[in-house]
Order: structure tokens, then C-alpha cells, then sequence
């Protein structure tokens, strides 16, 4: 799985981006409630565990109910809600199985915040994958937390600013399998140094690294493990002030996926454009703000998948 990823024209000023994060850092607390129930990330007898994988995703929001609407009509999620004290929490469900929660946070009047998603790369041990991240430049943004039935989870943000979290998963992680239609398919980290950046995720992760070719003078780096591509680093585009990760969620049109979300309420950040591979790439902007990306899954992809001289 990979993308050639662009963001023309898409552009946050840097106090969006750190309040994002701000918000961000504040979920851990926030499910911190004895009676939090978090779904598991493995299933079956035999755990898995694929340090690097990227496991899970939560988004942050000022209002859960309408996020529902939003992703439940785009994607066909159903929703199962947990609440405990003061958090409203929902687990984002396909076809019954778990892809993702979300959390409401209000958002203060007068301050710029968005609402975002998180991403949790999973690795083996917390502690650690803590210690490697803060020996190579990362801050702790949100303590270690340790969740019945999830696992253990730590946000950071990299030495140039990007937020993550960690999650050592007690349930063992996902299997590697080709992502359905509204499932998530790919990530990506937009950075100002993606040669440094490449280093630090190595370093924490024991990524395997992979330079793409390139002809728009921008760098774009491959990071496996497993023998699977897990995700991409890319130069930042023009404008773009601080480093971010972006998600993407496989759709059967991204055209008309990208479409819909206008008529749901989102926006269009990056238009449909063609991928590497032929596929149609796209980000929008849900109705408060997160960024979304949407990609298509093509026959070209498949061969290259199965091509074992191919690059991850």
C-alpha cells in the first residue's frame, strides 16, 4: 500500500496545528474512567503482533453526534457509544467490526482548534518504544495509560512536531489483510525533513526504509516492516508549516466519496487526483475540521502487491 500524496493549496496555520494537537494529547485523560471499556485489537486464539503496523485510530470532536452522522452516511459506520463520567465515547463499527473511536471535546469559543485523528502505531513493548522516542528527539505529550482489554498507549510528538501515540496491544494486533471498502488503508507523515523523520520512526519502530523515485523534487520514503508497507513519509508541500500525519480510508470512488462529504457538510481539501498506481487519491475535511484521506484500491495496486520484487 503507498500513495503519491500531495497536498496542493492546503494550508493550516501553525496555532491550528499545535491547538489539534493540544486536543489531541487530552484523550488518554479523558478515557481515564475505571469503567472505560476499550475494544481489543486482536481477535482469535493466536495473537499477532506487528511492531510498526499502524492499529488504530481515534478522532477527537466537538460534537460526537454529528461526527456520527457525518462518517456513519460517507462510510456505512454503525456506532456502539461508552460513556463514563464526563467522556462521550463511540466506537466506529463496519460491518461489526471495530475501526476506530471517537471522543467529544469541546472546543472553548474563541480558540482555534479542529478536531483530528489520532494515529496508534503498535509496538511490543511501551516502555521501551517510550524510551527509544524520548532518546531521539520525542516529547510526551500524554503519560502511559493502560486500558483493560486494550493495552497500554503513550501519545508523543516526533522531533519535528508531528503527533502519535504508541499502543503495546494486550489482545496481540490486527492481521495484515487487504482493507475493505470504508476501512483504513494507508497512512502518511507530511514533514519537513523526511530523512530525519525517517531515522527517528526506524529508530522507535525498526522500520525497514525505502526511497521512492521522485520527479517533483519532493521526497517521498517508504516505511515497512514484515514485509508490508505500513506507511509514507513525504516532504511537506508549499505553505505547509508543520508536520502532520494523515490516514486514509480505501472507498470504491474516491470522486464520489469526495462528493458526498461535501453534501454531508465536509469540505474538499485535495481533489481527486490519480496515485502512483492509477487509483484516485483524495483529502477532505470532515464537518469540524478533521482531515480525511480517501483512496481507491485499483488492479494495478494488486499486481504490485503480489509481485514479491516489487517495492513494499
Amino acid at each position: 500500500m503507498r500513495s503519491d500524496y500531495a497536498l496542493p493549496g492546503w494550508r493550516r496555520p501553525l496555532a491550528v496545528w499545535l491547538a489539534a494537537a493540544a486536543l489531541l494529547t487530552a484523550l488518554p485523560a479523558a478515557l481515564a474512567a475505571p469503567a472505560f471499556e476499550l475494544p481489543a485489537i486482536g481477535t482469535g486464539a493466536n495473537a499477532e503482533h506487528h511492531p510498526g503496523k499502524i492499529i488504530w485510530l481515534d478522532l477527537t470532536t466537538p460534537d460526537l453526534a454529528g461526527a456520527e452522522r457525518f462518517y456513519g452516511a460517507l462510510f456505512d459506520w454503525t456506532f456502539r457509544s461508552i460513556r463514563a463520567g464526563r467522556s462521550d465515547y463511540a466506537v466506529a463499527l463496519l460491518d461489526g467490526r471495530p475501526v476506530g473511536g471517537l471522543l467529544q471535546r469541546p472546543i472553548p469559543p474563541g480558540e482555534k482548534r479542529q478536531s483530528a485523528w489520532l494515529t496508534f502505531i503498535a509496538v511490543r513493548n511501551l516502555e521501551a518504544a517510550s524510551h527509544a522516542a524520548l532518546a531521539h528527539g520525542a516529547k510526551s505529550l500524554a503519560p502511559p495509560r493502560t486500558y483493560a482489554g486494550r493495552g497500554s498507549q503513550e501519545v508523543f510528538s516526533d522531533p519535528q512536531g508531528a503527533v502519535f501515540a504508541a499502543l503495546a496491544s494486550s489482545s496481540g494486533d490486527s492481521g495484515d489483510y487487504l482493507a475493505m471498502p470504508g476501512e483504513w488503508i494507508w497512512s502518511a507523515l507530511l514533514t519537513g525533513d523526511p530523512t530525519q523523520s525517517a531515522d527517528f520512526y526506524k529508530a522507535v519502530f525498526g522500520y525497514e526504509l525505502y526511497d521512492l523515485p521522485s520527479d517533483d523534487g519532493a521526497q517521498h520514503v517508504i516505511l515497512a516492516s514484515d514485509g508490508y508497507a505500513r506507511a509514507g513519509i513525504h516532504s511537506l508541500p508549499p505553505g505547509h508549516r508543520h508536520p502532520h500525519w494523515i490516514n486514509f480510508i480505501r472507498v470504491a470512488d474516491a470522486k464520489q466519496a469526495a462528493a458526498r462529504a461535501v453534501t454531508l457538510g465536509g469540505r474538499i481539501l485535495v481533489e481527486p487526483h490519480l496515485d502512483r498506481h492509477g487509483g484516485q487519491v483524495a483529502v477532505i475535511a470532515d464537518p469540524y475540521g478533521a482531515p480525511v484521506g480517501l483512496m481507491e484500491w485499483t488492479a494495478a495496486d494488486d499486481a504490485a502487491r503480489a509481485d514479491p520484487g516489487g517495492t513494499p
